[in-house]
C-alpha cells in the first residue's frame, strides 16, 4: 500500500550552510538525496517521517578529487559518477566495481554513495569496500565538522554516529596499496541485494603483508553492520594456511537466516570468496 504525501513537507536549501542551519532548528527533518530507498519505504507504506530536507540541489558535496595523497569522494556522488570517474578507477577500482553492482542504470544515476552509507544496511554494496579502504567519513553541523572512520561509523544494525544536526559532506580515502578486489553474491545478476558482499586489499607480494599493513578484508550481509574480519587478517598476516583462514572467517562473521537466503549458505559464500580472493592475481 501506497503511502500518501498529503500530510508530507519538503524544505529545499540553497546551500549547504542553509541545509545545516534547517537541521539545527528542527531535529525531526530527514535529509534525502536520489531518494532510492526513501521511495522503497514510501511505496510500501511504512515511510513514517514527514519532513524532508532535500540536497539534491547541492553541486557542492558532489566532487571527486585528490587531496594531497588521499582521494575524496562528495557525499552527492551518484553511482553513476563512481562509475565514469577517473580518479576512483585509477585509486580505488572496487569502488567502481561496487557501484556497477547497485541497482540497474536508473538507481545508479539517482543513488549517492551518502544515502547508501547513511541507510545503514548491511548489504549496502559500497560499504564493505569503504571499510576494505579504511575510509574515513567527514560529518558537518553548523558548529563544525568531524572526522570519523568508517569501521566506527556503525553503532548497530541500520545504526549510525551521525547526530541529526549532521550531514555525512564527504569520504576520505586515503591511498590503497595492494591488489584490490570486490564480490557481491546475489540472487540475479543483476539487480539484486547481496547475500553475501565481500571486498578486500591484497598485498602484492606472496608475504602476507602489504606496504600499509596487513591483507584487508571486509563483508557485508554476515552481520548487523558491515565488518572487517580482524581475526582472518590477523591469522593470514601470521601466515595462516588458506584453508585455516576459511575456518576463521566462518568463526568470526555472524550470518542469520532470513529470505534471502540462510546463515549455512553465507559462512560457505564467505569461505569461498575469501579462497578466491587471495587466489587471485
Amino acid at each position: 500500500m501506497q503511502s500518501t504525501l498529503s500530510h508530507r513537507s519538503l524544505l529545499e536549501p540553497k546551500s549547504l550552510r542553509d541545509a545545516l542551519n534547517m537541521l539545527r532548528q528542527e531535529k525531526s527533518l530527514v535529509p534525502m538525496a536520489g531518494c532510492t530507498d526513501l521511495y522503497v519505504a514510501l511505496n510500501f507504506g511504512t515511510l513514517q517521517d514527514t519532513r524532508f530536507l532535500d540536497l539534491w540541489r547541492l553541486d557542492a558535496l558532489r566532487k571527486i578529487e585528490r587531496r594531497g595523497d588521499a582521494l575524496s569522494i562528495g557525499a552527492l556522488a551518484t553511482h553513476s559518477d563512481l562509475i565514469r570517474s577517473p580518479l576512483v578507477r585509477s585509486r580505488l577500482p572496487m569502488l567502481a566495481a561496487a557501484a556497477r553492482e547497485v541497482g540497474g542504470v536508473q538507481i545508479q544515476n539517482r543513488g549517492t554513495i551518502g544515502g547508501n552509507v547513511a541507510n545503514a544496511s548491511p548489504a549496502g554494496d559500497t560499504l564493505p569496500v569503504l571499510a576494505a579502504a579504511g575510509a574515513f567519513v567527514w560529518l558537518q553541523s553548523a558548529s563544525g565538522t568531524r572526522r570519523v572512520p568508517f569501521t566506527a561509523f556503525y553503532t548497530g544494525y541500520r545504526q549510525t554516529v551521525r547526530r541529526h544536526d549532521e550531514l555525512i559532506v564527504a569520504f576520505e580515502i586515503p591511498a590503497v596499496r595492494g591488489r584490490q578486489w570486490f564480490r557481491k553474491v546475489g540472487t540475479r545478476a543483476a539487480q539484486a541485494i547481496s547475500k553475501v558482499v565481500m571486498a578486500g586489499v591484497v598485498p602484492s607480494t606472496g608475504s602476507g603483508r602489504a606496504a600499509d599493513g596487513s591483507v584487508r578484508i571486509a563483508l557485508g550481509s554476515v552481520a548487523p553492520t558491515v565488518v572487517r574480519a580482524t581475526r582472518t587478517e590477523a591469522a593470514l598476516a601470521a601466515g595462516a594456511s588458506v584453508e585455516a583462514a576459511q575456518r576463521t572467517l566462518v568463526e568470526e562473521i555472524a550470518p542469520i537466516d532470513d529470505t534471502r537466503s540462510t546463515a549455512i549458505y553465507r559462512r560457505r559464500v564467505a569461505a569461498n570468496l575469501l579462497a578466491r580472493m587471495l587466489a587471485a592475481r
